[in-house]
């Protein structure tokens, strides 16, 4: 399937428009990692801990909206929007939602 962020895809056209597809994801973070992240703010340096998370939710919600779309008849999707949070309590989950439009494409 193919995922992209631009309303177009070079060589294919856009046959059939089969709507908005979601995928979010919301990931806890625990006293352990929040300790080491506050350790790095003050130190300095990249909090891998935190970069893991992110990236175990962004692959979450970017499956989730391949799936949907998939179950639409999609091959692809197009203007695909990711955005970040900080939610919960203390702001002590991360999200990541991602969206786009399920289409079929037909190769030009």
């Amino acid at each position: 399937m193919i995922i992209t962020t631009t309303n177009a895809i070079e060589r294919q056209k856009i046959e059939q428009y089969h709507g908005v597809v979601i995928g979010e994801a919301i990931m806890g973070a625990n006293v352990f990692k929040d300790l080491f992240a506050s350790i790095r703010d003050i130190v300095g340096g990249r909090s891998g801990a935190y970069e893991e998370e992110l990236t175990k939710a962004r692959k979450i919600a970017f499956a989730e909206i391949e799936r949907e779309a998939y179950m639409l008849g999609a091959n692809a999707i197009v203007g695909v929007d990711l955005d970040y949070e900080v939610v919960g309590q203390n702001g002590s989950m991360l999200m990541v939602s991602i969206s786009g439009t399920a289409v079929k494409t037909v190769p030009v």
